[in-house]
């Protein structure tokens, strides 16, 4: 098997995913996942898709992640990650459909209106 590339978004994050047959390695621009997301919550995000299937030993996954914030990144690896699975091996889909892992959030910011200090609010009404 090849590098299977494939891309997941979040927010304003992109992460394009690069997997290749090998000992379980997830690195994230250049750094090994740890470092990256020192946080266990995010790294387990990243790597849910991977548990999910038992495979978490099968793949070496390299990441290039741009723009968004650590929460929207850690989420665009996890679907890019998950539509690369779905590349390898067919037979993977339905358990990462059921589990919401192939679904694109497509919530994104609301842009901000003029004459408003943000999106929805206002500023403070004086009737006198």
């Amino acid at each position: 098997m090849e590098v299977v590339n494939t891309v997941g978004r979040r927010k304003a994050a992109v992460a394009r995913v690069y997997v290749k047959p090998g000992q379980g390695n997830i690195t994230i621009n250049k750094k090994p996942l740890e470092t990256y997301f020192p946080l266990d919550i995010f790294q387990f995000v990243v790597k849910q898709p991977l548990l999910v299937l038992n495979q978490t030993e099968s793949y070496d996954i390299t990441i290039n992640l741009v723009g968004g914030g650590i929460h929207g990144q850690a989420e665009a690896a996890r679907l890019g990650i998950a539509r690369a699975l779905c590349e390898i091996d067919a037979e993977n889909r339905p358990v990462l459909k059921k589990n919401g892992f192939l679904t694109r959030d497509s919530r994104e910011v609301e842009r901000k209106k003029p004459g408003q200090p943000s999106a929805r609010a206002k500023f403070q009404f004086s009737k006198r």
